[in-house]
């Protein structure tokens, strides 16, 4: 990492990952510039106590450049952005669709990194209320990031560290893979799976309290409880399942789960979720 004192913009500075990033690096020591568009985010970096400052001003002398947009939109705002930049600029993303996607605008003299939260763990020990009530992360809650850097460049990953760590604060550690490994977990492992069981289990929730009839309260605590001990015994091996249970995971598998399932986990299948997601015809390579 690097205690450099860094000029840095934030374009998309007024949207919900921006403000989130905003927040935290204007309490560093950075000079930051902070870009929005919209009208409705603008007023919302203002009342936050941040100046707006047109985009082409923003990144005129930026060392890293930070686009807080939404991916279907990210190949459109770097094709304006791109050929402005600084030579050695860092130019940082927020996933990595459209980085693995191929579509930000590249030019040879710059830094791509794509760096994306983890979110507090599900099993961090909270110690405070702040704590408790961050469950996004980057608040109060300490959480993990995994970035990508393709150029293995040291000094400049040093730099997009320092950034990294500050505008997700407080931060435990940054792991480094590649922009394809990254999007294996976002979305694969993540959305594709974990978030989809999440809703899954709000589903289920649904149909235990107003199909079968048992009473909400009843229905969420068991869940909630079963489900913190569901995922300490199988991520952590906190405690063996009964043998009952695991018959009636069994049953689970066969009645939910495609046998097939793993498949996303191909590389044809992390382009089409991909393609589906950024509204694409197809993946250019």
């Amino acid at each position: 990492m690097t205690d450099a004192k860094l000029t840095i913009a934030v374009i998309g500075a007024g949207g919900k990952m921006g403000m989130r990033v905003s927040n935290n690096l204007q309490r560093t020591e950075h000079t930051v510039f902070y870009s929005e568009n919209s009208p409705a985010g603008q007023e919302r970096v203002t009342e936050a106590g941040r100046a707006v400052t047109e985009t082409s001003a923003a990144i005129a002398d930026a060392d890293v450049v930070i686009l807080a947009v939404p991916d279907i939109v990210l190949g459109k705002v770097s094709e304006e952005v791109v050929p402005q930049l600084r030579a050695g600029s860092v130019v940082v993303t927020l996933d990595p669709a459209a980085a693995y996607a191929n579509l930000l605008a590249k030019r040879e003299d710059l830094e791509y990194v794509v760096a994306h939260p983890c979110h507090p763990s599900v099993f961090l020990q909270r110690r405070t209320p702040e704590e408790l009530a961050d469950t996004f992360g980057g608040i109060a809650a300490p959480q993990e990031v995994v970035a990508a850097i393709e150029s293995g460049d040291e000094e400049r990953r040093a730099v997009a560290e320092s950034v990294i760590r500050a505008m997700y604060a407080p931060v435990v550690d940054v792991h480094w893979v590649t922009v394809k490994q990254l999007a294996y977990l976002e979305p694969t492992l993540v959305e594709t799976v974990a978030c989809m069981v999440g809703d899954l289990l709000k589903e289920a929730l649904h149909e235990t309290v107003h199909t079968v009839g048992v009473p909400e309260a009843a229905a969420r605590a068991m869940l909630l409880g079963h489900t913190q001990v569901a995922l300490a015994n199988t991520l952590k091996g906190d405690n063996p399942f009964s043998d009952a249970c695991l018959i009636a995971m069994d049953y689970g598998r066969e009645s939910i789960i495609k046998d097939d399932w793993k498949k996303i986990f191909d590389d044809e299948q992390l382009d089409a979720v991909i393609t589906r997601m950024l509204k694409l015809d197809r993946i250019e390579r």
